[in-house]
């Protein structure tokens, strides 16, 4: 499976932005997809994740309430819809999938397989 995030840019405090994640050579509609994003100096660190159910949804405390997370099987696709963004939520936001997470794995970024190359979001106060 190869992942490609967009979606990343220059965005104002409280303004939106939405991600996507794409995938390619295999379909994911039976994968945990998550998301989760890495600032300068800082582990990478969980952001929100997707079961093949997509009414099954986890999110981190720090954007539970602004972020979504959802997906598109028939475009084998991922998105995390971000609202109310603060300056705290500018990282590389990276998507990730794996064919057989349970729910106390999906917040460990080493027990995803596939991984995409990252989109980054900067938000400006």
């Amino acid at each position: 499976v190869q992942l490609q995030a967009s979606g990343g840019g220059l965005v104002q405090a409280g303004g939106s932005l939405r991600l996507s994640c794409s995938a390619s050579g295999r379909t994911i509609s039976r994968y945990v997809m998550g998301w989760f994003r890495q600032a300068p100096g800082k582990e990478r660190e969980f952001v929100s994740a997707i079961f093949r159910s997509a009414s099954n949804t986890y999110y981190s405390d720090h954007v539970k309430g602004r972020f979504t997370i959802s997906r598109d099987n028939a475009k084998n696709t991922v998105y995390l819809q971000m609202n109310s963004l603060k300056p705290e939520d500018t990282a590389v936001y990276y998507c990730a999938g794996d064919g057989n997470l349970i729910l106390s794995q999906i917040l460990n970024p080493s027990q995803y397989d596939y991984w995409g190359q990252g989109t980054l979001v900067t938000v400006s106060s």
